[in-house]
């Protein structure tokens, strides 16, 4: 996401996301700066699911109040809740810093999470969903966040498997 108040210089998400990018080598298609709205970020991810075909969709964004990664279970709008369907108990099992919320908030966060829960049995290909909220990042927290991140980035690589040719 992009920023929403004028006092951050940056999203920590999107910077833990450079931090990630920049130590692991691998590539990894990026949406950057979603806009901080509840109609365009949803379109902007939808679009991109339906164009990229992705096994996965993580999709992180900064929570200033939290203090370590908080990894969403759910999103909940208008009384309808919609989980995904990952484990997230083996995805944080002995992470530092990580812990497992309920609560994806009630702003963009939520509902950009929502919609990509909701598009998953629409979409061209199958794909699974999660929510990471980050928080201020400073020197002190961002090596075990990136290494935490990091780590459930590796898990979910192996619990999503290649799709198989086309050929």
């Amino acid at each position: 996401f992009a920023t929403w108040l004028p006092h951050q210089a940056s999203n920590a998400s999107d910077d833990l996301l450079l931090h990630f990018l920049e130590a692991s080598g691998k590539h990894y298609t990026l949406l950057r700066h979603l806009p901080v709205d509840h109609v365009l970020a949803p379109l902007q991810l939808i679009d991109a699911v339906d164009r990229l075909h992705p096994r996965m969709v993580v999709c992180c964004g900064m929570a200033e109040e939290r203090t370590g990664l908080s990894v969403e279970s759910q999103a909940v709008m208008d009384g309808t809740v919609l989980r995904t369907g990952l484990d997230l108990q083996t995805l944080t099992k002995g992470l530092e810093a990580t812990s497992i919320s309920n609560d994806a908030g009630d702003f963009v966060c939520n509902t950009l999470y929502f919609r990509c829960l909701e598009h998953r049995p629409k979409a061209p290909l199958p794909y699974e969903c999660l929510f990471i909220h980050v928080p201020v990042l400073t020197a002190a927290n961002t090596p075990p966040l990136l290494k935490a991140f990091r780590t459930i980035l590796e898990r979910l690589e192996r619990l999503t498997p290649p799709r198989p040719s086309s050929r």
